[in-house]
């Protein structure tokens, strides 16, 4: 999101979205696709809102940006798609659609605006390290349940594995190569560079660290890392032995254990909600999802909800702060502060 221009046309939004893309950082497109005037927005008008709320480009004024970045963030906290109609209030009691989420528009001019809200989620990360059957195994299982894979071999002639949907990556490139916090590891290189693999791994604030191993190579790996100056707490987040117990018997019985953990641990959200893992340094951006609900307000005279945090529209009255959705609403509540704070009593 740095050096972009602040007039954000399409072409500086697409620029924005390849951005959030690259960091695997999740983010939802909004679009204008229905209008009735008089309404500022235009059909085909857009926004990018991230995941902490942030919005660039145009939808619409003040009135509509509090909920359409409340609802992104909510389209990207479940995933999907939906509609956001904001028609005027008369409109909002007559027209009941199920299939739209409705908040009435209460701005002074009267229009309404249909907004489409699509989240864009980036798929689950895996690395696995090393030329063994574990890995190949991985390569192949893993894209299947949706998780964008990267195979690590040390040598070139190990890259050319029969699984045609991961990536490939040498060991040196892995050591220099950029690695999400969200991203899940796997490291099973049969002793070659297991050690190397995941001092790697644990500069990044991944939530998933698996070492494949028997329990005395893993306690050989865990004497090495310690020579090497990494502290206890880090040493903990290195998950070995590494998957379920499902009685596997077979390398490819072993990888599946592991990926049916991995795929737990995702659907849990701790691959995408909450820090970094405690202790995890450098080495990539923090690319956990603060999707956090904002602190809200209802708007006394219009009875829109408003986000306090960036609300501008404020009132004080009777040792108690208002929020409002606009200057207007303000103005009329300082005109007649008792009327409407009856009127919102229940």
């Amino acid at each position: 999101m740095r050096d972009l221009h602040p007039v954000f046309g399409i072409d500086r939004l697409k620029h924005l979205a390849n951005e959030l893309d690259r960091a695997g950082r999740p983010y939802a497109i909004a679009t204008v696709v229905r209008r009735r005037p008089p309404v500022s927005a235009q059909v085909g008008d857009k926004a990018l809102i991230t995941a902490d709320g942030q919005l660039f480009g145009w939808v619409g004024g003040s009135c509509s940006q509090s909920v359409v970045r409340r609802e992104a963030v909510a389209a990207i906290r479940a995933g999907k798609p939906r509609l956001l109609g904001l028609p005027g209030v008369v409109a909002a009691l007559a027209e009941r659609d199920p299939g739209v989420t409705t908040v009435p528009m209460t701005c002074p001019s009267g229009g309404q605006v249909e907004i489409y809200i699509e989240p864009h989620l980036q798929r689950p990360r895996l690395v696995a390290v090393g030329g063994t059957p574990v890995v190949r195994a991985l390569g192949l299982l893993a894209p299947v349940v949706g998780f964008d894979v990267t195979l690590v071999t040390e040598k070139d002639e190990d890259l050319d594995l029969p699984v045609e949907w991961a990536r490939r990556m040498r060991l040196d490139e892995f050591a220099a190569a950029e690695l999400p916090g969200t991203t899940f590891f796997v490291v099973a290189s049969a002793v070659h560079y297991d050690e190397e693999a995941l001092l790697r791994a644990l500069q990044t604030g991944s939530p998933y660290i698996a070492l494949v191993a028997s329990r005395r190579r893993s306690r050989a790996v865990m004497e090495v890392l310690r020579a090497h100056g990494c502290p206890e707490e880090q040493l903990a987040r290195i998950r070995t032995p590494a998957g379920f117990d499902i009685k596997a018997a077979t390398q490819e019985e072993i990888a599946l254990s592991v990926l049916t953990e991995i795929v737990a641990h995702y659907r849990q959200g701790t691959a995408t909600v909450g820090a970094a893992a405690p202790g995890a340094a450098g080495g990539g951006d923090d690319l956990s999802l603060p999707v956090a609900t904002p602190a809200l307000a209802r708007d006394p005279v219009c009875g829109m909800e408003v986000e306090i945090a960036r609300d501008r529209h404020t009132a004080e009255y009777g040792g108690q702060t208002y929020y409002f959705c606009c200057p207007h609403c303000r103005l009329h509540f300082l005109k007649n502060p008792e009327q409407y704070l009856a009127e919102a009593t229940p």
